[in-house]
């Protein structure tokens, strides 16, 4: 009897230890593919987080056009004349920050969204006093109609004349061409505080259907943004306009 209980008693731990070895091999396998699934998704987290990082490289790519660009890209299409072909390059008349190097407000370079009665700002001071006295009475006029002038570029130092002519080369590819758009610092109506560049669309669109009233005319038929002080204007409406500025004698000199 002794020798039947105890082989029943060794018979019924064998299975236990069977189920024992087999629990702690499911654990070992189970912390594996733990430690995988783990080591999986940090990678796909890191992966994921590497594309989401832009490199040096991108980040110092150039910056898509500013507004002003923009516009007078539309401006110019409308009136069937070439733009840059880059998609990033400045239209001549108003230098992009990381363009500016060492010009400054000083030089004529004005903030976004400066107006005509910005009188801290040296691109709306040191326009010719009768040329603002008119631009001012106008913008006064026009914003009872809900319309805002905005100054993108007014009186210019000839340094920054110089620069923007340079710009204009290096876009259009030839002085010849550049000289259709912006004119040298010795005969840029800007650098002598006689021109002022005025948006957005509507602004311009406003001074061309009242502008005379105030002398205000549109020079060059390409930049519908450019105006100029025209006093007889008052009384007999502006001046037929040039095609550009190389069709202006002043730009001859």
């Amino acid at each position: 009897m002794a020798y039947g209980k105890r082989a029943r008693s060794t018979t019924s731990r064998i299975p236990r230890v069977v189920v024992a070895g087999l629990l702690l091999v499911i654990a070992a396998i189970v912390a594996t593919l733990g430690h995988q699934l783990q080591a999986s998704s940090t990678d796909a987290s890191r992966t994921a987080a590497t594309a989401a990082t832009p490199t040096a490289a991108s980040s110092t790519a150039a910056l898509a056009p500013s507004p002003t660009d923009v516009l007078r890209s539309e401006q110019r299409r409308a009136l069937g004349e070439p733009a840059p072909s880059s998609a990033s390059a400045q239209l001549p008349g108003v230098l992009r920050r990381e363009q500016r190097g060492a010009l400054g407000e000083a030089d004529g370079v004005v903030p976004e969204g400066t107006t005509v009665f910005d009188d801290g700002i040296p691109g709306v001071a040191n326009l010719n006093p009768a040329l603002l006295g008119a631009l001012r009475q106008a913008a006064t006029d026009a914003a009872h109609e809900g319309v805002k002038f905005v100054v993108d570029s007014g009186w210019r130092s000839a340094a920054y004349q110089e620069r923007l002519f340079r710009e204009a080369v290096s876009i259009y590819g030839s002085e010849r061409e550049a000289a259709r758009w912006v004119a040298t610092p010795d005969t840029s109506a800007h650098v002598s505080g006689d021109a002022v560049d005025i948006g957005p669309f509507d602004a311009t669109a406003w001074l061309s259907k009242y502008g005379a009233k105030y002398g205000l005319c549109q020079i060059y038929r390409n930049e519908p943004w450019h105006y100029e002080l025209r006093p007889g204007a008052i009384d007999h409406g502006c001046p037929r306009m040039y095609a550009d500025p190389t069709q202006d004698p002043r730009m001859k000199q």
